[in-house]
C-alpha cells in the first residue's frame, strides 16, 4: 500500500512509519520538522518537508494513488493550546479539514486519526472511561481533536470516507522528546540520568493511563484492514499517579534524588484511566507490555542516546 503518514518525524508517528515499511508498505511522509527530528524520519520513505496546511501537499495527492492516510501530525501540548488556541486550532482543525478534502478529491479509501482518550474526556465521571463518556474537555487541544473527529465522521456521512479513529492515553517510549513540555516519561528519563530533580506539578497524585508506544504502533498495524468506521480507545485502564511513576523510574535506573513540587497547572485532568474493551472486541487488540518493562525499555533507549550523544 501506498501510505502517507503526517507527523512521522515526531515520537508517534516516526515510530508507526517504521512499522509500516517494515510491513512491506511504501511510506510517504509530511512533517514540517516544527517539534520532530529529521532523525526520526525512515531513510526508505519519501520525505516532504511541509507543513499540513501547505498547499502543496495537494501534489502529492495528485501525484501519487494514496492507499491511507495515517495522521499524526499535531500540535500536542495541552498548556500550548491553553496559551494560544488559535494555534491550536489551525494546526489540529484546520489542517484535518484540508487532508479530508484531498482524500474526498482524489480518493483515498481509509483515513486513520490518532485522537485523545487523556484529554477529550475531560475530568471524568467514571473511570476507566470508555467511548460513551461525555465529552468535556478542559483545554482547546481536547476540543480541536474532538472537532478532528467531528469532522471525520462528517465526510463518511456525506463522502462515504472510510476512516478509523483511536483515540490515544499517554503515550511513552524511545523517541519522544526529553527537553519538551509533553511526555513525562521523557522528560523525567533525561532528567534522572542525568542525576538532576525532576519537577511535579501539584501534589503529583494527578493519574494517568500510561501506554507504551509500541502498544500504538501495533493497533496501527491492524487497522489498516479493520475496524472500518469505528472509534475506539487505547489505554490499559490502569491508573497511574505521578508521584507512582517518578518512584518506578528513580528504582529502576537507581537515582538518587527527589522531585521538585510545583504548583499545579491549568487544563490537567486531576485522574484517568482508559477502557479499551471495544479495541479488544473489534480489532482484537490489547495491551501487552506492562509499565514497568515499557519504562525500562524507553530508559534504556535514553541511556543509549545519551551515551552516543557524549561521544
Amino acid at each position: 500500500m501506498n501510505i502517507v503518514v503526517t507527523g512521522a518525524a515526531g515520537f508517534i508517528g516516526s515510530n508507526v512509519a517504521d512499522a509500516y515499511i517494515k510491513a512491506g508498505h511504501n511510506v510517504i511522509i509530511i512533517d514540517d520538522l516544527s517539534s520532530g527530528n529529521r532523525e526520526n524520519v525512515n531513510k526508505k520513505a519519501e520525505f516532504h518537508h511541509l507543513n499540513i496546511n501547505d498547499p502543496k501537499v495537494e501534489d502529492i495527492f495528485k501525484n501519487n494513488k494514496i492507499d491511507v492516510v495515517n495522521h499524526h501530525a499535531a500540535q500536542i501540548d495541552v498548556r500550548k493550546s491553553v496559551a494560544d488556541p488559535v494555534f491550536d486550532a489551525t494546526s489540529n482543525v484546520l489542517g484535518i479539514i484540508r487532508l479530508l478534502e484531498y482524500c474526498r478529491k482524489y480518493d483515498v479509501p481509509r483515513f486513520i486519526f490518532s485522537s485523545t482518550a487523556g484529554a477529550i474526556y475531560g475530568e471524568p465521571e467514571y473511570i476507566p472511561a470508555d467511548e460513551k463518556h461525555p465529552i468535556r474537555p478542559l483545554a482547546p487541544y481536547g476540543v480541536s481533536k474532538f472537532c478532528g473527529e467531528r469532522y471525520i465522521q462528517y465526510y463518511h456521512d456525506l463522502f462515504d470516507q472510510d476512516y478509523v479513529i483511536l483515540r490515544y492515553p499517554n503515550v511513552y517510549g524511545p523517541r519522544q522528546d526529553p527537553h519538551g513540555e509533553a511526555g513525562v516519561v521523557a522528560i523525567f528519563s533525561g532528567l534522572l540520568l542525568e542525576g538532576k530533580q525532576p519537577k511535579i506539578f501539584g501534589s503529583g497524585e494527578a493519574t494517568r493511563d500510561y501506554l507504551f508506544v509500541g502498544e500504538i504502533v501495533r493497533a496501527n498495524l491492524i487497522v489498516l484492514d479493520k475496524g472500518t468506521n469505528k472509534l475506539m480507545n487505547l489505554g490499559t485502564g490502569i491508573e497511574t499517579s505521578v508521584n507512582d511513576l517518578f518512584g518506578k523510574m528513580r528504582d529502576i535506573i537507581g537515582a538518587d534524588v527527589e522531585a521538585i513540587h510545583m504548583p499545579d497547572r491549568p487544563g490537567e485532568v486531576q485522574g484517568i484511566s482508559i477502557d479499551a474493551s471495544f479495541a479488544k472486541k473489534t480489532i482484537g487488540w490489547q495491551t501487552k507490555i506492562t509499565l514497568e518493562e515499557g519504562l525500562a525499555r524507553t530508559i534504556d533507549f535514553f541511556r543509549d542516546k545519551m551515551k552516543v550523544e557524549a561521544k
